[in-house]
């Protein structure tokens, strides 16, 4: 792995700064949507490699306003793919940084769960021996009793 041991704390005030930023990112963007799955299905799919093709057609309809019907409206045309191009913009930089917390918080969860498990170790093996112990040590096991617990099977039986 390309990272050390990541031995970081985020106090209460960075981590109230960030999630400040992050109320300011959705007030600055109050027409942001859901959409239902239904409404995702239905929509024309314009990605990020669709930005070209986006903008040629706006400098077509701007070009060209006389072969397009009356009820087109351009400058709403523009408005969207001018918008579509900043959030464009804003989504990579919400991947990156999305991506950036999701690798260190695996990483970080990978290095407590190794941590955790050896805690465990240790209180199980002291609780042979040490009285009050046993209790702490089957909780702690109810974690492995879930995770290594057989899951059903969902193949259809003929």
């Amino acid at each position: 792995m390309p990272y050390q041991n990541i031995d970081a704390t985020l106090s209460a005030t960075d981590l109230q700064a960030i999630k400040d930023a992050f109320t300011t990112i959705l007030q600055k963007l109050p027409f942001l949507v859901n959409l239902t799955v239904d409404e995702r299905r239905a929509t024309f799919k314009a990605g990020p490699n669709s930005l070209s093709f986006l903008q040629n057609a706006l400098t077509a309809a701007q070009n060209y306003p006389d072969v397009l019907p009356g009820s087109f409206k351009t400058d709403a045309f523009q408005r969207d793919v001018d918008l579509f191009a900043i959030l464009t913009e804003i989504g990579t930089l919400a991947a990156s940084v999305t991506s950036q917390i999701d690798d260190t918080r695996l990483a970080v969860g990978g290095e407590a769960m190794r941590e955790a498990s050896q805690v465990y170790k240790y209180i199980k093996a002291a609780s042979e021996t040490t009285p009050g112990l046993k209790p702490i040590a089957d909780q702690l096991g109810e974690r492995f009793k879930k995770a290594n617990s057989p899951k059903p099977d969902d193949t259809p039986k003929a």
